[in-house]
């Protein structure tokens, strides 16, 4: 069953639930590599090192306390296949895929600020 999503409106309405509701997303996805490693995971499941070369400058070590970050707070599943060599792939669980609204969000407001400030040199 999927999860709705409150609407903003009625956040806005109470500034306190708004500003909880930010901390804890914040929480989850704080930090250099999470939403990189979450960005990675949107569109299909990877195996370790296949995110490692997604995100470039990350190394193995914070790659894998990340990823122990993340699968900790319900953002990332880790399946491990009983094969040899075992084999283990991460994926974005349901909740952490409602993410993709916000990256792409994220995104366009990215490119907006740039351009505008590129406008102003």
């Amino acid at each position: 069953m999927e999860m709705e999503i409150p609407n903003i409106k009625a956040g806005v309405g109470c500034p306190i639930d708004y500003v909880l509701a930010v901390n804890d997303t914040l929480n989850v996805i704080n930090g250099k590599w999470k939403l990189p490693i979450i960005g990675s995971l949107l569109f299909e499941k990877k195996r370790f090192t296949e995110i490692q070369k997604n995100i470039g400058k990350i190394t193995p070590r914070m790659l894998s306390k990340e990823l122990k970050e993340l699968e900790l707070n319900g953002i990332v599943l880790r399946k491990v296949y009983d094969t040899t060599p075992v084999i283990v792939e991460y994926e974005l669980s349901e909740s952490a895929k409602k993410l993709n609204e916000v990256l792409d969000k994220m995104v366009e407001w990215g490119i907006y600020h740039r351009k505008q400030e590129l406008n102003k040199k």
